[in-house]
């Protein structure tokens, strides 16, 4: 790995400190321009190849209980460039090495009549700007309450918007396309109706934000690094078309408590006119540190099956007992309790899974409902808190252990903290010791309901800081943690790679819950998936719900191919097969594909992107010479052109094609579906059928 790093300043010439600085990206596709407007507010404009993307945007924080706040009356004091040029290797990801290659200006900034200073610290790479704000150590600036940031992003008209509502306690929606000026008009029926938080905007929308110009240049709104610091929403002024920051809450109203040194988050702005290189950036996991994590041997990626989807579908239960033995909270008697036979972390039914595991090659299997109080905080006591280490009596947990090594698999644990985080907290040294003493290396861990204490939010700065430490706390015990309900991830996966999964979106859950939008895949990785992996479960082979649960009629709005596809365009370290035994043996040929795809790659091209349309992406195993290429489609039929360019040249392969029939349809006929084999070099072309809501899934084979 190659680390240059030194200062420059011959790529700038500054007339005065005090006038308008301009940085330029490595190749000189962006310009970023900072200047101070007459009463001393910081702003910014960026353009991409000479076209402005962000207008004049003004910079700054609103104080609490403080005079006078960080937004005005400031006057530049020094500026320091850089360049900033590497490679480096993550432990597991879409390619085996990134470059991290930008150029930097830092601003630093003293305010009058408080003599408080700031540092704006601006780093633009090839694929767009990364911004934060720094506090130095300093006499008049040591602790300090966030009222409220004000960074704004002016755009420059009417977008077209991938978004979900703005919302403290939840990301789990389905993504609403609109231009920017319909967002008020969509949101306010859904926001009064479904939205946790009622004292946020209707015009609020989440990051990951992703944008489209009407002359078609892709605009993507994030952050990365978020430590120490509440999730950023973004708020939108729809007369002049200008998103404003705007912070998490705590229970007493409260963004943020400071003590400088610190520093905000990265607000991150990806640009490109190809849709491909906005799925393809590395910027959010580059403006993270890198790991701190000196031994990463024993963090692997994973394949896995689950007791999971059975109960999600409502077929079988994560109780043990309908009825509520509890005695005093937390304390059963389930030698009086009569067990309701749905339970489904039972061990004849754990075992069942782990032999379809080692029977089909997969490194694990994820048993929920092992842990007595489910039926205390379903049935009874919302406020039912776990201890993460009393099975109950029809799991045993030495004996299943035991088993599964024997078979060659392990088993991922299972964490419901029922948001009750002080309790898990408590807990944590505790149940992370019991998960190394019987042979797991890795858990799900959960943050449904209501926070404890009561009043906070799922991504203010408190319970970001919960996460942080469930992460950092893990990996002293070795363990890899999958993290559903917690804040959406901002690249922090690269500091700590023990963080192999978040849900922290509208996962396949939803698909046994009433259903979500056909073309839902085709927009998360423009959006989610740019923070890191997202355990998203998919593989799902029989969408009638009600053949697992006549009581459930649930559709999923995918097909089998579709399905299939999901293991390639929705990257993760972590990829469950979420299905039922029972479903996958009823299609073994097509679950062949799910048995032979790989987890980690080394290399990955990406084909053909258009949010909300469709996604064809093809991957390198790593390792091996083989690939594995996924596609999927939104509502429209349509007919996807590849070529296999990305091939070796000179060597032959096998292409096992996996795709929609010519009749399938997500609604009608999702289980419609070929395969079939041709030979392929890299000169070969594939034109190939994708249906509504379905797509095709390619295993290529080096042919020896």
């Amino acid at each position: 790995m190659k680390n240059l790093f030194f200062a420059s300043l011959i790529l700038f010439a500054f007339s005065s400190i005090a006038e308008a600085q301009q940085l330029k990206s490595p190749e000189g596709k962006f310009v970023m321009e900072f200047s101070l407007q007459n009463d001393g507010t910081p702003t910014y404009n960026l353009k991409y190849k000479n076209k402005e993307v962000v207008k004049t945007s003004k910079l700054g924080l609103e104080l609490k209980d403080d005079k006078k706040s960080l937004l005005n009356d400031f006057t530049v004091v020094d500026t320091k460039t850089s360049t900033f040029d590497e490679t480096w290797k993550p432990v597991w990801g879409e390619v085996d090495q990134i470059r991290n290659h930008y150029n930097e200006l830092a601003v630093t900034l003293n305010q009058k009549g408080t003599d408080r200073q700031i540092v704006i610290r601006f780093r633009l790479f090839d694929d767009g700007l990364g911004f934060r704000y720094e506090f130095p150590a300093q006499k008049n600036l040591t602790y300090f309450t966030i009222k409220e940031e004000r960074s704004q992003f002016a755009m420059t008209g009417d977008h077209t918007a991938f978004w979900i509502p703005g919302d403290y306690d939840t990301q789990e929606y389905d993504y609403t396309k609109s231009k920017l000026s319909e967002i008020r008009g969509l949101s306010e029926k859904a926001y009064t109706a479904n939205v946790s938080q009622k004292n946020f905007s209707p015009t609020g929308v989440q990051t990951s934000l992703m944008l489209k110009t009407n002359d078609g240049i892709y605009i993507n709104l994030h952050e990365a690094a978020l430590i120490n610091y509440s999730c950023m929403h973004l708020n939108l002024d729809d007369k002049n078309m200008t998103f404003t920051s705007w912070l998490t809450p705590d229970a007493k109203g409260d963004k943020g408590y400071m003590q400088a040194p610190s520093h905000s988050p990265w607000r991150t702005i990806m640009v490109s006119d190809d849709a491909r290189e906005i799925l393809a950036s590395k910027m959010t996991y580059n403006l993270n540190d890198p790991s701190k994590i000196e031994n990463t041997s024993w963090i692997k990626p994973v394949k896995y099956i689950g007791v999971w989807w059975e109960m999600i579908t409502g077929k079988s239960s994560w109780s043990y007992t309908n009825d509520y033995p509890t005695v005093q909270l937390g304390v059963t008697d389930f030698a009086k309790a009569k067990p309701n036979g749905t339970h489904g972390a039972n061990n004849a039914n754990v075992k069942k899974y782990i032999d379809f595991a080692a029977a089909n090659g997969f490194d694990a299997v994820l048993v929920e409902g092992w842990n007595e109080g489910w039926e205390d905080w379903f049935g009874h006591s919302k406020d039912y808190v776990f201890d993460f280490l009393t099975p109950y009596p029809d799991f045993d947990v030495k004996g299943l252990h035991e088993y599964a090594k024997s078979k060659g698999v392990k088993i991922i644990m299972h964490h419901e903290t029922s948001g009750s985080v002080r309790n898990y907290e408590r807990h944590m040294d505790a149940a992370y010791k019991f998960m190394n003493d019987n042979g797991y290396d890795a858990v799900k861990s959960g943050y449904v309901g209501d926070i404890l204490p009561r009043g906070e939010n799922h991504y203010s700065q408190w319970i970001v800081n919960h996460y942080q430490y469930a992460i950092e706390k893990a990996a002293d015990y070795k363990i890899m943690v999958n993290a559903h309900e917690a804040v959406r991830p901002t690249g922090i996966a690269r500091t700590y790679p023990n963080l192999i999964g978040n849900e922290a979106a509208r996962g396949t859950e939803y698909q046994a819950f009433g259903g979500s939008k056909p073309n839902h895949v085709t927009v998360l990785p423009f959006t989610r998936l740019i923070g890191g992996p997202m355990d998203y479960t998919p593989g799902i082979f029989e969408m009638d719900i009600s053949k697992m649960n006549p009581e459930n009629t649930s559709h999923v709005n995918s097909t089998i191919a579709n399905q299939l596809a999901l293991y390639v365009t929705m990257y993760s370290p972590l990829q469950m097969a979420a299905d039922t035994p029972e479903n996958y043996n009823r299609f073994p040929d097509a679950f062949q594909f799910i048995k032979d795809v790989a987890v980690d790659w080394s290399e990955s091209k990406y084909i053909e992107a258009e949010p909300g349309d469709f996604i064809t992406v093809a991957r390198k195993a790593k390792g091996t010479s083989n690939w594995f290429v996924g596609n999927v489609n939104g509502e429209t039929p349509r007919t996807s052109n590849i070529d296999f360019s990305f091939l070796e040249k000179g060597k032959k392969y096998t292409a096992t094609i996996y795709a929609d029939a010519k009749d399938a349809h997500y609604k009608t006929n999702p289980q419609a579906y070929t395969i079939k084999k041709i030979a392929v070099t890299n000169k070969s072309k594939l034109s190939q059928l994708s249906a509504p809501g379905g797509g095709y899934a390619i295993s290529i084979i080096e042919t020896k």
